[in-house]
Parts: structure tokens; sequence; C-alpha cells
């Protein structure tokens, strides 16, 4: 069985999720539930970063002790992606006994390797992105080069243990001249290889006196640093170093926002090469979610207009669903994408409602009232096949090729053709019971494979739809279907209200 590893990045746990950390959640079940569909072996690992200054700060305005903060903070995580149906293999926290062993014995084998050493560092560094920057990114305003901080920075003079980057700059360009299909989208690998040859420093990867995180193994003045600390939770969460699974990390797929595409395809290359591990099958990175006057949708800078976290805890099931669907539907994966209400309800009405909903409903009130809620195959259904099959052949590579939302443009298609089909038979006209039977046997085999493409993004409600027509899989291999009860899938809505 083919082996795929998913990740998205560890999540700092210093405020509740937003819609932006939904977008990337959502994208990578999206994905593990596709594979899972194709009968991958799939490993999908989420989880927080939890060592952090800035998680401890948090913790101190909340007037917490930092652990008791971050167990509570892991705790409504997992409440969150349960509501949203996340359905992740394991959820990592870099305060688990497991990842504080291993990045403890990669730290230790990168020092023993020759390539962590100690140096003295006098430089800026900024608080809130836990950065050092060089003077040649700092301008004269001594603010945080990163577009989306911009704080004020602060000049650090400290001992730290640092990792030999620049040793790995003619290596990562040769590998990503090799294999230029590793970063997507191209706009971001090519980013990623101009930044390379511009020339790459060593990074530090310790700090002093810093009580909170994991400690160096071999001097306790110190804690790991976040380089090594968050970005080793990718090999803690399959088992590495004692019980690694390795046919997993030879197709890991790294999903992220844009914003931090430079960590995972530059200094997390080189810990795997100094490591000797193979570098990611894929590093995926996604546009920012904006708002309408286009500022990005984050943590530092709000604009979350869903309010994640009221939203999923005061809505029902469908509309959870809804929002899923629309953050895959709306834009162009890998490019910023405004969010609005308004386009939320239209996205919601149009074809979650009035296509999929309508379709289904309509096709189990003719069943339920014409035929005794029953229908069987009588007839060929080839021609109808072959033209699902044609657009589940486009929609499997739309998936594969991360254009998520022209792969459900298929699956609305399909329901437009069963609507049309509906439209032009009138069933409700037919007195042939073998006539009607046949027609809504069509219809019935043509749900089930919307259900089946759907349920990637919408696993709540194909998994209704599944029940509603007596069905246990999503095997479309049928003969007879007994619809068991009909409930709307999406009732209409004129607003979406905030709460």
């Amino acid at each position: 069985m083919r082996a795929i590893y998913i990740t998205t990045p560890i999540y700092y746990p210093n405020s509740d999720p937003h819609i932006g950390t939904a977008y990337t959640t959502c994208i990578a079940d999206f994905l593990s539930r596709y594979y899972k569909m194709k009968n991958y072996d799939v490993f999908f690992l989420t989880g927080n970063d939890e060592n952090s200054v800035k998680v401890e700060e948090a913790a101190r305005k909340a007037n917490k002790e930092t652990k008791e903060y971050v167990d509570q903070m892991a705790i409504l995580f997992k409440d969150i992606w349960n509501k949203l149906h996340i359905e992740y293999d394991k959820f990592i926290r870099t305060t688990d006994e497991e990842h504080v062993r291993t990045a403890t014995y990669v730290f230790q084998k990168l020092f023993e390797e020759g390539y962590i050493y100690k140096s003295f560092y006098e430089g800026w560094y900024c608080k809130n992105c836990e950065t050092f920057w060089p003077k040649s990114k700092v301008g004269e305003d001594k603010k945080c080069p990163n577009v989306e901080c911009q704080r004020e920075l602060e000049w650090l003079k400290e001992d730290n243990y640092f990792f030999k980057l620049s040793a790995f700059q003619d290596r990562l360009i040769e590998f990503y001249e090799n294999n230029p299909d590793v970063i997507f989208p191209k706009s971001r690998y090519n980013e990623v290889l101009s930044f390379i040859k511009m020339g790459l420093q060593d990074i530090s990867v310790s700090r002093k006196n810093v009580e909170w995180g994991i400690k160096v193994p071999f001097d306790k003045e110190y804690t790991i640093y976040v380089w090594i600390d968050a970005l080793t939770n990718y090999i803690t969460g399959i088992g590495y170093p004692d019980n690694f699974k390795a046919h997993y990390w030879e197709n890991v797929h790294h999903i992220m926002g844009k914003d931090i595409i430079r960590f995972h395809a530059v200094i997390w290359p080189s810990i795997l090469m100094a490591l000797k591990l193979p570098l990611p099958k894929k590093i995926i990175a996604h546009g920012w979610l904006i708002t309408a006057g286009k500022e990005k949708i984050s943590k530092s800078k709000g604009g979350d207009i869903f309010n994640l976290k009221d939203f999923v805890f005061n809505n029902p099931p469908h509309l959870i669903m809804a929002l899923r669907y629309y953050l895959l539907r709306e834009g162009s994966f890998g490019e910023d994408i405004p969010v609005s209400l308004e386009r939320f309800t239209q996205i919601y009405n149009s074809e979650l409602a009035n296509n999929f909903g309508n379709l289904v409903s309509r096709v189990l009130a003719i069943i339920q009232k014409n035929l005794d809620g029953q229908v069987y195959k009588q007839t060929d259904i080839s021609s109808l096949a072959n033209i699902i099959d044609s657009f589940t052949s486009k929609y499997y590579n739309y998936v594969e090729n991360y254009e998520f939302s022209k792969a459900l443009e298929m699956v609305v298609e399909i329901a437009n053709i069963l609507n049309k089909k509906i439209e032009e038979n009138k069933p409700w006209e037919i007195n042939d019971r073998e006539k009607l039977n046949n027609l809504m046997f069509e219809l019935i085999f043509g749900i089930v494979n919307i259900a089946k493409l759907l349920y990637p993004a919408l696993p709540y409600t194909s998994k209704k739809i599944l029940e509603q027509i007596g069905l246990s899989s999503f095997d479309t291999n049928i003969e007879k279907v007994e619809i068991k009860y009909r409930e709307a899938l999406f009732p209409t809505i004129k607003n979406i209200v905030k709460t």
C-alpha cells in the first residue's frame, strides 16, 4: 500500500485559532481524506508549538502557569478541530516527552557531527517573531523586517549555539534545481531559490537563560531554539529516532502559509541533510486569507470575520461544513484569497443549498412518494457512468495539482447534469413505474458519486447522504437503494450572522 505523510505547521497557542489557521488545517484534512479514499496509508499530523516566549507571555497575561495554560489551549485547539471534522492521526505538542527526547537527540547529534558550534552573537532580535535579523535586513527605524510584524527590535549580546546553515547553500541549490517540483507553487520555488543564492548565514539555535523550553542536553544554561525544537516535530510525530516510520517520511507533504516557506524550505532541509534523512517530497505554501481591504487575516492584525471559535461552537454541522467548503472553493490555492460573509452566503445558497441539497431532496422525495422508497438497477447506466468518470478523472487531476476550487467545480458540474436530467425528464409526470425507477436509480447513482467526491471537503454531509439512502460506503456498484429518511442538507440562509 502506498504511504503518504501530511503535516500542518504546529501552531502557537498564544491565542485562539483563527480562520487562517483553519484554512491550513482544512486543506491538510482534505488531502488526508482524499488519499485515504484512494487507499493510501495516510498519516496526518498537526499540533501546537508550545515552547515559545510568546506562549509564556500569553500565560502570564492570563494569570496562569505556562504548563496549565498550554494544556488548556491544547484542549481548545482539539475541540475546534473536532467541530471542523479534522481527522488527524496525531496531535503533537512540543512539551510532549517524546518530542523533548527527539529534539534533544537531534541537537546532540548535530553538535557531535560538527554542525552546531558555540559563538558570540551581537545583533538585532525580534521578540515577537523569535528571529535574529542580520544588519543588512534592518532599516533605520530598527523595526522587524517581517511585514506582518514590524515591531521594535532589540539589540542582543550573548553567547549562543549556532547551526552551520551556510554549509548547505550549494547542496540546497543543487537539490532544488534538480527537483523544481518539490516547492509549490512555482512563485514560492523561485523565491526560495533566489533567497538561497543570495547567500546563507549560520543561525542561532539556542537562547540563554530562558527557562521555558527544552534544555540543550550538554549545556543547561541554554534552551533549544525554535528552528530545531519546532521543525523537529515532523520526525517526532512518526517515531524518530528509535521507532522511525520511514515509509511515511519517504512521501512527506508539508502544508503551510507562504510566510513560513523559507524556514521549511531552507532551514529544515539543511537540518535533514545534516541528519542524513531524505528531504521532503512536497513543500506546499498557500496564500493568505485577506479582508476586503487586502489585509492579511492573522493573530497580529485580526480580521477574522467568522470569529472561528464562536462560529464552530455556536453553529450547526451544516454551516460548519459550509465553512470548510467555502475555504476550499474560494479563490485559487497558492494565491491570496479575499474572504467575506457575503461571498460565503452566496456560495452556500447557490452551490450547497440550491444545487447539492436541492438535488438530494428532490430525488429522495420522488422515490419516497412514488416508488415506496426503493429503487433497483434494471438497465444499463454506462452512459451516465462514463460522463461521471470523465469529471471524476478531472477532479483527481485537479486535487493532485492543488487546484481544490476547480476540483469542487467538477462536482458542481455533475450535480448540474443530474438537475438538468430531472428538468428534462419531469419524473413527477412519469406514470410508468419501471421507467420512473430507471430514471431515479440513475439519479441515485449520480448522488452516490457526488457524495464520494464531496467527502474530503464535506465529510459530515457525505455521510448524511449515505445514511439517508441506506448505504454504508461510497461503493458505486449498487443494485438496490432503500430510502431511510429525508432531511435537508443545507437549509437556505439569507445571511450568516456573526456570533
